[in-house]
């Protein structure tokens, strides 16, 4: 109970002062407080995971496509599923290998569906989801991601997304069929203007940007231009 098997993400519960761990080779999620554990979710294939302001938990499965919450505190059912469900595939319906997630405030999800290389966003008790990045296949074009990882919505709901296999971060703005290139986007490489397989991003609080340039080993700040 107290060792973990390729943990895959970790989010701070802030109501509990917990936190809260993906532990994806146990097939799990475990909370940690004051040095205590106990399993919240088990069996599950679980690769990401998010909170929103009410405290409800959200884990993307891998094994079955799929995004549920929980609320905090009930986790002795299967949850709700909030994004796919419905098998493996490029359906609207479908997700296929879910990973990282962002909830706003209206408690939509938006979904990295990695190997549908594009961005799902998934509204409160929706039975699809709308594409609102990518979803044109795995390329470089302005309209196209490869193998998209973190997203992030900033206030102005400007979607960003580390568009992993092309070495840049895009920004989208919902309904757009295009996005823009803000960071990199000059190849594979470790000069300056280039990225090496970006996977993380993070806003501060002034509105800078830090990425994790995976391939590179290193974590850079950018000031971002709205």
């Amino acid at each position: 109970m107290n060792q973990l098997n390729h943990p895959a993400d970790v989010i701070v519960d802030e109501q509990t002062h917990s936190i809260i761990i993906a532990d994806r080779g146990n097939r799990r999620v475990i909370q940690w407080l004051n040095q205590s554990q106990q399993i919240l979710i088990d069996n599950i294939d679980c690769s990401r995971l998010a909170m929103d302001k009410h405290g409800y938990l959200y884990v993307a499965d891998v094994a079955k496509n799929e995004v549920r919450r929980w609320k905090m505190g009930e986790y002795n059912n299967e949850g709700i599923i909030v994004a796919g469900g419905n098998g493996k595939g490029n359906r609207l319906n479908q997700l296929n290998i879910p990973t990282f997630m962002f909830v706003d405030e209206d408690q939509s999800v938006y979904v990295s569906d990695q190997n549908n290389h594009r961005v799902m966003k998934w509204r409160k008790y929706a039975k699809e989801g709308t594409l609102v990045a990518g979803g044109n296949g795995c390329g470089e074009s302005l309209n196209q991601l490869s193998y998209p990882e973190r997203v992030l919505v900033d206030d102005l709901s400007q979607i960003y997304v580390a568009d992993c296999w092309n070495h840049r971060i895009m920004r989208w703005y919902e309904g757009k069929e295009e996005g823009e290139i803000v960071v990199g986007g000059n190849g594979e490489g470790d000069q300056s203007n280039q990225l090496n397989r970006p996977r993380g991003l993070s806003f501060d609080e002034e509105g800078n940007l830090y990425v994790g340039d995976y391939r590179n080993h290193r974590i850079e700040k950018f000031e971002i231009i709205l």
